[in-house]
């Protein structure tokens, strides 16, 4: 009999109209990296709660070494040394790094915390996983990759001996990555157990020792990583085989549609490009590159300081989002909760929101036959997965969340639309109908914008490719020229406008 740390079997998981878990199993050995694997709502994130002591399960056995747990809360896994590092950070970020890591366990005497103490115990603990990052340091100044590894040695200063990663690296760049998969070596080493949660399947053969598989909230498969391939662990997770990954159309492209030039704002320095009807520029770059704060400046989200924007040759003054949106261009941001989403409220009041003026009587009322229909076409058109419309967003899956923030727009009449990390999160099959949608767009002369980290992505999807660096444009390339070695070659250094001119497009 294996040697397990942890056990779940025949695990089921009940929410009001939804069964998360359904007859669910998974097991972890010491000194191993087992990925859990599946589509967005699969029912994982469901499964690690329920292993955090967070959610209590319906039915099913838990053990951990071999006991039966029968209650199970977080401060008892705690105890038991199960911790879990959340895809979006829980982070006080105006406290230091040793005060996130120590955070309810201070030393206190005399009614007095220690500062120094808590200092010397973090940098004991960084110095362990020799990550070169100052105690003192508030959090909320740190990059998020640093907060990445803030949360690992918060982990480890528990004696964790159970480690759940959920997206660890959706933030991260190459290097980060790296640094990243050398601590989970060493932990693996030192025969911790980690659960490890990924949609970037090209990155387990790195650190992975077995997977899991789950599909709507069931128990598909569980085998060694080096018996299979991501081809066959793509057709488990959505049940049928993905023939395309980068569903890319050829179109005739149209006349020019967006002229930007010379754009200053804020980071962004004399950027100036085209583009046209049909066409899908995507824009590549590291972390800081100034990518997403240009993509909110054309949104209006950021103020420009100067430069030119023309649409179809008039010359647009875009002030604010509302002034973007009315003229056609509309965008789906890179941090969806914050700024694409009301968590809190519900599918079609969500959408609803986005279209006031077209749901709305000339008193003000909404009207909620249009309501209903609009949230109904997103539901059909996107594929969002949700028992009913009036289901609140912060229950959705983070792939079927980055539908809604796309299906918001569906009614629009917009002439461009800008994607910030569309598929950051989200699976494998979700990432097919986001490029679909992205196709259709582009069909329909539609121009579109996508930023993404991911290089794949960039040379799988875009006509055109548009890298920059510390704010500037370094590279225009159409894509049967473009590499991921001369991308990445123009993204970590600057080069002279005669550089860029010779390996210019337009």
């Amino acid at each position: 009999m294996e040697d397990y740390i942890v056990e779940l079997n025949h695990i089921s998981k009940n929410f009001p109209g939804v069964k998360a878990l359904d007859d669910v199993q998974f097991n972890l050995k010491k000194g191993e990296v087992h990925a859990l694997l599946g589509e967005n709502g699969a029912g994982k994130s469901t499964l690690m709660k329920i292993l955090c002591g967070i959610y209590e399960r319906d039915e099913g056995d838990f053990k951990v070494d071999g006991v039966e747990i029968n209650s199970f809360t977080p401060r008892i896994a705690q105890e038991l040394g199960i911790a879990i590092i959340h895809q979006e950070l829980n982070m006080c970020s105006h406290l230091s790094v040793a005060e996130n890591m120590f955070l309810a366990r201070e030393d206190v005497r005399f009614g007095l915390i220690s500062q120094k103490t808590l200092n010397e115990k973090a940098k004991e603990v960084l110095k362990k996983l020799k990550l070169d990052i100052d105690p003192s340091t508030i959090v909320g100044k740190l990059p998020v990759s640093k907060q990445q590894m803030v949360e690992i040695a918060k982990a480890l200063s528990i004696n964790a001996r159970i480690l759940i990663m959920d997206e660890p690296t959706s933030a991260l760049t190459d290097n980060e990555i790296r640094e990243l998969f050398r601590i989970i070596r060493e932990l693996r080493a030192e025969g911790k157990g980690i659960v490890y949660i990924s949609h970037r399947l090209e990155e387990l053969k790195e650190i992975t020792d077995r997977i899991t598989i789950l599909r709507d909230g069931k128990y598909v498969k569980t085998m060694n990583y080096a018996d299979t391939s991501v081809s066959e662990i793509i057709s488990y997770m959505v049940g049928r085989e993905i023939k395309e990954k980068y569903p890319r159309v050829n179109c005739k492209r149209g006349k020019k549609l967006l002229e930007i030039k010379n754009l200053n704002a804020g980071m962004v320095n004399d950027v100036s490009f085209d583009l046209y009807e049909g066409e899908i520029i995507g824009f590549a770059g590291l972390m800081g590159a100034g990518r997403t704060e240009l993509v909110r400046a054309l949104f209006g989200a950021d103020y420009i300081d100067s430069g030119d924007i023309l649409l179809e040759g008039k010359k647009l003054h875009i002030r604010s989002s509302m002034d973007a949106i009315r003229a056609g261009i509309v965008c789906a941001p890179e941090d969806r909760k914050k700024e694409g989403l009301c968590t809190e409220l519900t599918i079609s009041e969500n959408i609803g929101l986005a279209n006031l003026d077209y749901i709305c009587n000339k008193f003000g009322m909404v009207n909620d036959k249009k309501e209903k229909e609009l949230t109904n076409r997103a539901i059909e058109e996107l594929k969002i997965k949700t028992p009913s419309i009036s289901q609140l967003v912060k229950n959705l899956s983070g792939g079927n969340q980055q539908k809604v923030v796309v299906g918001k727009w569906l009614v629009r009449k917009a002439k461009i639309v800008i994607f910030d990390e569309p598929t950051r999160g989200i699976d494998v099959a979700a990432k097919v109908e986001i490029y679909n949608l992205m196709n259709k767009l582009k069909e329909d002369g539609i121009g579109v914008i996508f930023v993404s980290s991911e290089l794949p992505e960039i040379l799988g999807m875009s006509d055109k490719i548009i890298v920059m660096c510390g704010g500037r444009i370094t590279g225009q390339l159409k894509v049967e020229d473009a590499t991921q070695d001369i991308i990445l070659g123009f993204a970590t250094k600057y080069q002279t406008k005669k550089e860029v001119a010779e390996h210019g497009v337009r």
